[in-house]
């Protein structure tokens, strides 16, 4: 197992240009990479049926309540997927913690995904590309540093969860409304972990980088295929 200090890398802002640049590739070739296996999980679990298995296991035992366990236990599973991404002890560990949070990922939307048709998955794609890539560009032709965005984020982050926890616990329905701010809500996050790459990450961060970018694209784009799902009905 190889080791390796991930303090020991500069903060991408003050390397060197060759070696910023290397940075970024090394970081967005990882959240493609964490994209690709995420799509690929989620067309295994179809196919072999386990996203039925799992979404009907929802049902059988609850439904609401039952889906608030698992999200508890995916934010337990995301906590050390991130301690892990982040650990200096070495790479092996890092893609770890990627990996998991991947394959936890693909499990929680595969019940989205099964109920979605081909024509919705295909806009919702394109949709969140298109987002990504505005929000992407943004970050990086600004230069501006986002990092006051760190404290909204996780407030938002807490409304969000409480409110879905109220909607399990006194049976009312989430909404466009809802399912809009969460839009926002992943969308401000990206901006906020991509200003992270530009100015807060080492140069050997490249796997924590690249977890947190695939953690916001991937819930921006669960929140706008829910949202176009829920406006075409």
């Amino acid at each position: 197992m190889s080791t390796m200090d991930i303090n020991t890398g500069q903060i991408a802002a003050h390397a060197g240009e060759t070696e910023r640049a290397a940075f970024i590739r090394r970081t967005y070739m990882h959240v493609a990479g964490a994209l690709l296996a995420l799509a690929a999980l989620l067309f295994v679990f179809i196919q072999t049926g386990i996203a039925a298995s799992f979404t009907n296991l929802i049902i059988k035992l609850g439904g609401g309540y039952f889906w608030l366990a698992i999200m508890a236990m995916y934010m337990g599973v995301s906590v050390i997927a991130n301690k892990w991404a982040h650990s200096g002890v070495s790479k092996e560990i890092q893609y770890a913690g990627l990996g998991l949070y991947v394959a936890a990922t693909a499990l929680i939307f595969s019940p989205a995904i099964l109920t979605s048709n081909s024509a919705l998955l295909s806009q919702a794609v394109l949709v969140t590309a298109a987002l990504a890539g505005g929000i992407t560009f943004t970050a990086f032709t600004t230069k501006k540093n986002f990092s006051f965005l760190g404290s909204i984020v996780k407030t938002g982050m807490f409304v969000l969860m409480g409110v879905i926890v109220a909607s399990i616990l006194f049976g009312f329905q989430l909404g466009l409304l809802f399912l809009g701010a969460g839009i926002l809500l992943m969308g401000a996050a990206l901006l906020y972990d991509t200003s992270n790459v530009i100015h807060e990450y080492r140069t050997t961060q490249h796997v924590a980088a690249s977890l947190s970018l695939f953690g916001s694209v991937s819930f921006l784009f669960y929140y706008v295929l829910q949202f176009m799902g829920m406006s075409g009905d």
